[in-house]
């Protein structure tokens, strides 16, 4: 198989996973809070919210490594 072919994919795949855990981290959060109407209480994350920020900084770094290996291909 070609390997722009295979980073492709992966990109795609861990792009998915990346939304996902994004997506399941903005639970408290709405419009409001775009445009200053958030409650600015500052929390510790605990828990499943923890790993999930854990979990989306490591596939941002993963589509990073990937997006320039496929620059460099």
């Amino acid at each position: 198989m070609n390997w722009k072919l295979i980073i492709n994919i992966l990109q795609i795949v861990v792009s998915a996973l990346f939304i996902g855990t994004v997506l399941l981290q903005a639970r408290g959060s709405g419009l409001g809070a775009a445009w200053g109407g958030d409650n600015m209480i500052f929390r510790t994350k605990r828990g499943i919210e923890k790993s999930l920020h854990y979990i989306s900084i490591v596939l941002a770094i993963i589509f990073l490594g990937l997006s320039l290996a496929l620059i460099f291909l």
